[in-house]
């Protein structure tokens, strides 16, 4: 089969990707095979591909936002059937019996492995998954727009649950791609009033559009104080910006699985009067099977920017380079 892989991490203008030829996978128990249709482009491949991210293995295929149809089942499989359309996500398994995955808090999980990381993604034209950690889409949504759900979709919406919002409250965005935009629909469509805060003006354009009450730069202070924020963007220095922005006992989600590093803070300007900062790990299969229920209700309108498969590499400077707006997927041809 045709796929991606990161041969030596570096920065994208160097081109750490290459493309070529790789064996078929094939699917061992409980797991199917999807032909890949469409690909989303996360910066958490990004991350992987510059080094930010250490792959977990030489040579791994990224991608974990993969929309394809069922096209061969291993033994054992009790879910699915061929000729399924099925999505596979970022996590990709967890052990089950840690002292986290006992409780629900699989996300968490201390022996887990993810797609795109610990082991080949979607990049390709074919990709296998454990059926246990496979997503039914929703008929609602094309491939294209189903693709940023699996990773984008869901991991906004922990961060939106994690940032504890209260009903119509107010919420500050940091960063506003490919998660932002479809989170920033989920808590206005709940009622929320949202402010956006990003350096690209296209981004600005695309938050007032999903309906957002102001779209300002990044370290500008939003209008009103805040109820909850969450920070999308990989930058350290916005962590301060955004906690002097929460009102009394507003909390701060930090969305991202990459962080440069964060200034210090002070006590009284940024964590006084009971403020809250937290980080977002992973996802749970739970949070996944929410979220595409709620996105199919919602009506949400995903953003996406397509390139040819033979354009991977392009798409990733330009996600690097901030010319992406709302999300960009990989389109395989017919």
């Amino acid at each position: 089969m045709r796929a991606w892989w990161v041969h030596q991490p570096g920065p994208v203008t160097g081109a750490p990707l290459v493309f070529g030829e790789r064996a078929d996978p094939e699917p061992s128990n409980g797991q199917v095979r999807i032909r890949v249709r469409v690909c989303g482009v996360c910066r958490t491949d990004l991350h992987l591909a510059e080094g930010d991210l250490p792959a977990k293995h030489a040579d791994v295929v990224p991608g974990h936002e993969v929309v394809g149809i069922i096209d061969r089942i291993g033994p054992g499989i009790r879910h699915f059937a061929l000729g399924e359309r099925v999505g596979i996500a970022w996590l990709r398994h967890t052990c089950g019996s840690c002292r986290f995955c006992r409780v629900g808090k699989e996300n968490l999980c201390i022996a887990p492995a993810f797609t795109g990381w610990d082991e080949d993604g979607g990049y390709a034209e074919w990709a296998v998954v454990d059926e246990r950690y496979a997503y039914r889409l929703p008929d609602e949504f094309d491939d294209d727009k189903a693709a940023p759900l699996l990773c984008a979709g869901i991991i906004g919406y922990r961060a939106l649950r994690t940032a504890a919002l209260p009903p119509g409250g107010r919420l500050g965005i940091y960063g506003f791609g490919a998660s932002a935009h479809i989170a920033a629909q989920v808590a206005i469509r709940q009622g929320a009033r949202v402010h956006v805060l990003t350096r690209s003006s296209a981004a600005k354009e695309l938050a007032l559009q999903v309906g957002a009450v102001s779209a300002h730069d990044a370290y500008d202070e939003p209008p009103e104080p805040l109820d909850a924020a969450i920070l999308f963007a990989p930058v350290g220095d916005l962590v301060p910006v955004a906690l002097a922005a929460l009102d009394r006992g507003g909390t701060l989600a930090v969305a991202g699985i990459h962080l440069s590093d964060v200034p210090p803070l002070n006590y009284q300007r940024h964590l006084f009067q009971e403020r809250v900062l937290r980080s977002v790990t992973a996802n749970t299969r739970r949070d996944g099977d929410e979220f595409l229920r709620i996105a199919a209700t919602l009506q949400l309108d995903i953003t996406t920017q397509p390139y040819a498969f033979s354009d991977a590499d392009a798409a990733l400077r330009d996600l690097a380079a901030d010319r992406i707006t709302g999300a960009a997927v990989l389109v395989m041809p017919s």
